[in-house]
C-alpha cells in the first residue's frame, strides 16, 4: 500500500475543516483553548527534524473525531508535522487496512509517515484511558434488544460529547497519548 499516495490524496486542515457540515464549531471550539504544555512542546520539537506526515482518517459527524482531532492538530504544528484528511467513507481500500480489533472501521485514525512514506505509527481511535470510559458508560446500557436501548445509547453519546467539549484533563490525556505513539 503506498501511503505517499493516500497522503497526497488527502485534504489538508483548512480544506477538511471548510468541507465540514457536523461538529465545526465544536471541533474548533477545542483546537482554540487547547494547548500544549512546554515539556510537550519540547518532546515534539524534537520530532522536527524526522519530517514526519500524518494521514488522518475521519468523518465530520465523529464525536471522538471531534474530539481528538484538534487536539493532533496542535500536536501537528508543534513536530512541524503535515497532516491530510481523508474520509473513511469515500476510502476504504484505506480504511480496512487500519480496523480496530480486526473488524472495526473506527475513527479516527492517524497514520504517522516518515519522508521515504514508510508508517513509524498508527493511533486511534480512542486514547486508552478514553476507551475505558467510553466502555464504564456502556456497561450501564440495558440489553441492545431492550425498548430503550437506543435511547440511553444516545444519551451517554450526548454526556460523552458534552464531557469532551469541555473537559481540559480529557484534551490532555488524548494528547499524552498521541505523543506517547510518536516517541515510541
Amino acid at each position: 500500500m503506498d501511503l505517499n499516495a493516500w497522503f497526497q490524496k488527502g485534504l489538508t486542515a483548512e480544506e477538511y475543516i471548510h468541507s465540514m457540515t457536523q461538529n465545526k464549531e465544536e471541533m474548533l471550539s477545542i483546537y482554540k483553548r487547547f494547548s500544549l504544555n512546554a515539556e510537550d512542546k519540547s518532546k515534539l520539537e524534537a520530532l522536527r527534524t524526522q519530517k514526519l506526515r500524518g494521514i488522518v482518517l475521519t468523518e465530520d459527524w465523529c464525536g471522538d473525531a471531534l474530539l481528538n482531532n484538534p487536539i493532533l492538530m496542535k500536536v501537528a504544528e508543534a513536530a512541524g508535522m503535515e497532516l491530510r484528511f481523508v474520509l473513511r467513507d469515500q476510502n476504504l481500500e484505506l480504511m480496512d487496512q487500519y480496523l480496530t480489533n480486526g473488524t472495526s472501521r473506527a475513527i479516527p485514525i492517524y497514520i504517522f509517515l516518515n519522508e521515504e512514506g514508510s508508517e513509524v505509527a498508527v493511533w486511534g481511535p480512542r486514547a486508552a484511558e478514553m476507551q475505558a470510559l467510553v466502555m464504564e458508560r456502556r456497561a450501564a446500557l440495558p440489553e441492545k434488544d431492550a425498548e430503550d436501548f437506543q435511547e440511553k445509547q444516545m444519551e451517554i453519546y450526548k454526556q460523552l460529547r458534552e464531557q469532551y467539549q469541555k473537559d481540559e484533563a480529557i484534551w490532555q490525556t488524548v494528547a499524552n497519548s498521541i505523543i506517547a505513539a510518536l516517541l515510541k
